[in-house]
This record gives structure tokens, sequence and C-alpha cells, in this order.
């Protein structure tokens, strides 16, 4: 799999207005015109973006995934109706730099009402290894300390950087696996939807409010669930967990960086079996779109136990839970385990 986890974007905090005017531009009718009956046809790219959507669209949008339950969402390649889907869109909702085809296809595609969720919230650099920080509002603190960082660090990593991860200065795009991120990212989410379908502006704000507050439990559940831990450091195929990492004081071992299927070198191996002795680390985590054989082998190189944590780029018959918020749910108590969390 090609390294496609990193953002080389500008994200600018705070950009709520999106710098979308064209969103004032659409009209009820021209809604109509490409939705069914009167809803706003949405295109979002892929999961966590199809659940922003649907939860603040409600009944007055009709959603579209351009990548299909079980499908790894960084090499999704469009066929050529998904292509021209897009451009019939009404509105589209994607996060740049993690599906290059499907930033490709968008800035074609001349769709007036695109968003892209990295500009609502602020990207931070992550590397495979994440120490986070501490709880409650020194931890706000801290994330607003780091808003001109991050502000800086993607002007300077604007152009050039590809996909290179966290400790090359690429930008880790995994933000909706921090709750507090997410319900940034909805807020601004909300607010173009009411700008691009104004009739309906009075119902996109009260789904907004209520998803907000659903997310806002879901980071009360974490903050108490990981308060005391018996071990902070948790190890994972997958460095996707950057932002959950430091929101909750914790501490992501990477194996192998951001392929979750990439194969760690002997010296990595050693290196994790080290940490692990140091840290009490207990359980290796892999996802339930790749494969566990890196987690595996890990596992019984180390004498440590295997466990799923879920990035949540898709849904399947294999996650746990439906949704959003029963797979977040499904991820603490697995981490509680790991971690030794009364």
């Amino acid at each position: 799999m090609n390294v496609r986890r990193l953002i080389p974007t500008t994200a600018v905090a705070g950009a709520v207005v999106l710098g979308l005017t064209a969103l004032s531009a659409c009209s009820t009718s021209d809604a109509a015109d490409g939705g069914n009956g009167d809803q706003l046809k949405v295109t979002a790219s892929f999961y966590p973006m199809q659940f922003l959507a649907e939860k603040i669209g409600g009944e007055h949008v009709a959603v579209t995934s351009l990548t299909k339950p079980g499908v790894e969402p960084h090499d999704l390649e469009l066929t050529p109706r998904q292509i021209g889907s897009i451009s019939d869109s009404d509105y589209v909702l994607y996060l740049k730099g993690i599906q290059p085809a499907v930033d490709d296809a968008i800035k074609q595609s001349g769709v007036q009402n695109t968003v892209d969720a990295a500009t609502l919230t602020t990207l931070e650099n992550h590397g495979s290894e994440v120490s986070g920080h501490d709880h409650g509002h020194e931890g706000e603190e801290h994330a607003d300390e780091h808003g001109h960082e991050g502000e800086e660090a993607h002007e300077e990593h604007s152009e050039g950087d590809g996909h290179n991860h966290g400790e090359e200065g690429g930008a880790d795009p995994h933000i909706w696996l921090d709750p507090v991120k997410y319900a940034e990212v909805a807020k601004g989410v909300g607010k173009s939807l009411e700008k691009a379908d104004p009739d309906h502006a009075a119902d996109y704000k009260k789904n907004t409010d209520a998803l907000v507050a659903e997310l806002g439990e879901l980071n009360t559940a974490y903050e108490t669930g990981l308060k005391n831990p018996a071990t902070k450091t948790f190890i994972t195929t997958h460095s996707a967990f950057g932002y959950l990492a430091e929101r909750y004081g914790l501490t992501q071992q990477g194996i192998a960086g951001i392929d979750p299927e990439a194969e760690p070198s002997p010296a990595r191996i050693q290196e994790i079996h080290t940490i692990a002795e140091k840290e009490k680390a207990t359980t290796v985590f892999f996802e339930t779109l790749a494969s566990d054989r890196t987690a595996k082998t890990l596992a019984k190189d180390t004498g440590l136990k295997t466990g799923v944590l879920d990035p949540l780029e898709g849904i399947t018959d294999k996650s746990r839970g439906a949704d959003y918020i029963e797979v977040m749910e499904s991820n603490l108590a697995a981490l509680q385990k790991a971690l030794g969390a009364k």
C-alpha cells in the first residue's frame, strides 16, 4: 500500500467560514435539481465524512460515499461513474490529502459547494511515537497553544511534502479519532450546510448541536475511562491514533509508521519489545480493514497480547459497532483493558 496517510495541505484553524463564498450561491432550486426530490445531493469521500453528512443533514440530504464498506480508503480508485457523480453533487465533503484520486476529481468537478474538513480544525504533526499531555483544561490549553505552530508547520511544508509522516513534518490527517477535533469539524460542516441550503438551516443547526453534544459525552467518557491507567503506552500497527493519544495523555507506539500492513524491521521489533517491557505495555493493536499478521508476529515475538483498535475509516460487518459512536466506545473499552484503566 502506498504511503497516503498524510495531508500536504494548509489547514487553517478556525476557518469555519471555509473560504466558501460560493456556498451562498447554491439556491434550494439548484439542490432540488440534483437531489432526490428536495434533498440536497451530498457526496462524502469516506466514512468519517459520510457520518457527519448523514447526522447533520438528516432527512434533508441524500448522501453517497465514494468509499464502499470494506475498501481501504487511502488506495481508492474512482470509476468514471463515481467521478460523474461528484460533478452532479450539490455539496461535497472530503478530507484533502488522504485520498489523492478524490482530491483530483473534486478539483476538476466544478462543484461550488466543496468542503475540506481539514480546514475546520488544526492539524498537527505526529510521528510513530506520540506522547499525550495532561487531561482536562491543561490539554485544551495545549491544543490552543498548538494552533499557531500548526499553521506555521502547514505553511512550511505545504509544498513537496507528498505523504510524509509526522517525523518528517507532514500533517497527520486522523482528526476524526479525537472527539473534540471531530466536533470542531462537525460545527463547520453544519454552518456550511446552513449556507448551502438556507431553507433548512434551523434543522441543520439543531442536528449539529445534537451531534456536538454526543461527541462531548464521548470525550467525557474517554477522559473518565482513561484517567488512571496502569500504563499510558499502547502499541499499534497503524499510527492513526496520535490525536487520541495526545488528547487523553497516552503514548502511541507505531510498529511501522502509517502503513498497517508494512513489515517492521528486526530493529524496530526489538525496540518495541524494549519499550513494552519498560512501559509495561500489554497489547499490540491491529485494525479491522488490514491484516493482523504483523500484530500477531510481533505479539508472538514479544509475548504480548493482540487486540483491535479501529481507525474508523469504514464500517463493515466486522466492525465492533454500527456507527462512529459505537466503534469509538469499543475502542475505549479495548484501550481500558490494554492499559489497565479502572
